[in-house]
């Protein structure tokens, strides 16, 4: 069987009413092939991230989704953004970049969350996908396909509803994308899906 961790914050390690991250649970339904592993942890940014890396390595991964950003973007832990690329940058090379899949930070109900802002979760972003082009490294744009739909907002409400940690609404939008993903790189030869 494959092995796939989920490595980064509170939206990687979120149980939403589930006994373990509603991000793992769901993976794992539909990737029968894969052994789904959750490294997430809350209030982690990417220099919490470099300290937990061999948290990942130790269950020898063929592929790692890394999600960092809305807390390396909050105005009251701000990972400024040279520091949050070199960090990704870092992460990736650690993890190997064939093996890694990077992961935009989504959007907040500003509504809501006056800590982060849409534009700076963007400019994030956009540092995501600068990192997977230098390092060769995949990458899943969440933010521009939570930003696009209409109904945004109300995707990101969940038990918390803060704004934030989205519920079963975002995650079945972020869970068909690392799928999709999954299914679009060539892993090893031997790893069907």
């Amino acid at each position: 069987m494959a092995r796939l961790v989920c490595f980064g914050d509170s939206i990687t390690a979120r149980r939403e009413g589930f006994s373990t991250s509603m991000l793992t649970t769901k993976l794992a339904e539909q990737l029968e092939t894969f052994e789904v592993f959750n490294e997430g942890k809350s209030g982690g940014d990417t220099c919490d991230a470099l300290q937990r890396i061999e948290d990942v390595q130790q269950h020898d991964p063929d592929v790692v989704t890394v999600l960092f950003g809305s807390n390396d973007a909050a105005f009251h832990k701000m990972v400024d953004l040279d520091t949050y690329k070199a960090n990704l940058i870092e992460i990736v090379r650690r993890l190997q970049p064939a093996k890694s899949i990077l992961i935009t930070p989504p959007p907040v109900d500003e509504d809501m969350q006056v800590a982060r802002t849409n534009d700076e979760l963007e400019i994030y972003g956009r540092a995501v996908k600068e990192v997977s082009k230098e390092t060769g490294s995949d990458c899943i744009d969440l933010f521009s396909e939570m930003i696009s739909m209409n109904d945004y907002k109300e995707i990101l409400h969940g038990s918390l509803n803060d704004g934030l940690h989205f519920g079963e609404k975002g995650y079945n939008v972020l869970v068909p994308m690392i799928v999709d993903k999954l299914q679009s790189i060539d892993l090893d030869s031997d790893i069907q899906l």
